[in-house]
This record gives structure tokens, sequence and C-alpha cells, in this order.
């Protein structure tokens, strides 16, 4: 029997973190499939916060070419952190529509704030193609939702490192990298040295998405009180989710992602969740969107029987 929960929907419309414009509609995207409307239907309270403000690049500038817009992702990251503490202290699952992934920052931030009010650890789990590990120095390209991962885990840019007042937002020991396949040469190095777990494509194929779920929220759980899921839904293959701005072939397969979600919710232990980087201008009759409406209704509860 499904355990009524409030959940709390916030978007972010930012697409400040990529070269490619598109994202920011994201939030509209899976709003328009009646996101609010099914997570209701499946049991649960719902309130929608509306969008955190963000700027749009042609009112601002790039600044540092190495961390493109780092000053106002910064400023999104910081109003976003203050939501989702609120929702939070409501004791609400706050759900965050993107929106590029460098928004990922604030929302861990919020979370792991309210976990230490109780001396609790937050656990992480980062579904995602590719690493999001860059730092500024590492970085070819200089595109910040390249770096997220590497800023929530305490590295690169100090001062996204130190949102909400402390670096380090997650012990690399309750985190996990699931689905990557893409990475760069030089991120690889810092994925090692961050000592994180992570799941690579080849394990999933190897071991099973049952059996890789089950060691990420162990880890993920150990002592922690909850699990932040962070979903990039480029971890998708392309075939079935065409509305990323950085597609890679080889990735989770429908009932593969809908598996995932569905044991994070057996779990018991997810706290909050991330969808971000659906782009509606490179998708296909909105199909992306309503994927990532049906991961989040997985995630939440909603059963198959």
């Amino acid at each position: 029997m499904l355990a009524k929960k409030k959940v709390v929907i916030i978007g972010v419309p930012m697409d400040l973190g990529g070269n490619r414009r598109g994202v920011d509609m994201g939030p509209s995207a899976i709003r328009a499939t009646r996101l609010s409307e099914r997570l209701a239907e499946v049991g649960h309270a719902v309130e929608d916060y509306g969008d955190v403000d963000v700027p749009i690049p042609e009112e601002i500038k790039i600044g540092d070419k190495h961390k493109k817009y780092i000053a106002h992702i910064y400023k999104v990251c910081e109003r976003l952190d203050k939501w989702v503490r609120k929702a939070l202290s409501d004791e609400a699952i706050p759900v965050v529509l993107g929106g590029d992934h460098s928004l990922a920052v604030g929302s861990i931030a919020g979370s792991a704030a309210h976990g230490q009010k109780e001396n609790k650890n937050l656990g992480l789990i980062w579904f995602d193609a590719h690493g999001d590990m860059n730092t500024p120095e590492s970085s070819g390209s200089g595109n910040v939702h390249g770096m997220p991962f590497a800023h929530v885990l305490g590295m690169g840019d100090h001062k996204m490192a130190h949102l909400g007042g402390w670096k380090g937002k997650v012990s690399p020991h309750n985190t996990c990298l699931i689905g990557a396949r893409d990475l760069d040469d030089r991120e690889k190095e810092l994925i090692a040295k961050s000592q994180i777990k992570v799941f690579t494509m080849k394990e999933i194929d190897r071991f099973g998405i049952s059996k890789v779920m089950e060691e990420a929220i162990s880890i993920a759980g150990n002592g922690t009180g909850g699990i932040h899921v962070s979903y990039d839904i480029d971890v998708m293959d392309p075939s079935i989710a065409p509305g990323v701005g950085t597609p890679k072939k080889g990735g989770l397969s429908y009932r593969e992602a809908h598996l995932a979600m569905e044991l994070l919710w057996d779990s018991t232990l997810v706290r909050a969740m991330d969808m971000v980087e659906v782009n509606p201008i490179l998708d296909v009759r909105n199909s992306t969107a309503e994927l990532a409406s049906e991961l989040i209704l997985s995630v939440l509860g909603k059963r198959i029987f």
C-alpha cells in the first residue's frame, strides 16, 4: 500500500551550463505531461512552487571562459538550495525539474543541509551517461553542466564547492554514478581520485540493473538519512530519449530505468530527486519529457500492479 507523501515540484529553467540551447524549456515540457495530476492519482499531495528565477544568456556576460556563466549559475543554485530546504522542512519530497545538470549543486546542497540538522549524512545516486566531474582546470569547454558532480564533492570552483556554507555535500563513500559510458580522459582521473563508486554500462550489462541498484542503494543508504537521486535523462539510450543535448548510444533501456526507479521507491530512502537535461527542441512529440515524467512517477511509487 502506498504511503501517501507530499511532493513539491520545483522548476529550474536554466540552460546556462551547456552550449546547446533548449533545456530551459524542460520544466514546462515535463509539466505538460500532467505530472502533478498523475502524482496525485498515485496518492500523493502535490504542490508546485513554480520556477526559480533564471536569467537568459542574452541578458548576461559569460565571464571566465573556463567556467562560463558561473556567477549566475551560483545565484540560481543558491535560490534552489533555499527552496529545497523549505520543501524538506515541510516534510515533502522535492522534485526538481531542469534545466541543465549544474542545478544539482543547489538541490543537493539543500538536501544535505536538511540532513545536517538531524546529524545525518546524505547519500547520492547520480544517473548520467557522463561523469560531470570536470573542474574549470580540466574542462575543455568551460561548460559548467560538466562540473556539478565535482562541486558537490568539494572540488572545482571554490565558491560553487562551498555553496550553502561548506564543501563536500556528500561523502564519496555514500555516492554512486550509474550508467556512465562517455568520460573525458582527464575526468577519468578525477573520478578515480574521488573514490566514488562507478557503475558503467559494462557493469549493468554484466550484472544486470537489479544487482547494480541493490549495491548502489546499499552504498548510498549506509548510515545516511536518505538518498538524493540526480537523474540526467541522457543516461537513457537515445533511441527512447532523443530530446537530450549530448546523446550517446548504449544507454539504459526503458525497463532497466523503470526497475531502477521502482527499487529506489521500495528502499523507502528517497528524499529528493532531480530530473534534468530534457531538451524539447531536440525531442520527438515530447517523448523524452513523457519518459522523464514516467520515471518520476516510478521513483515515487507508481506500480504495474
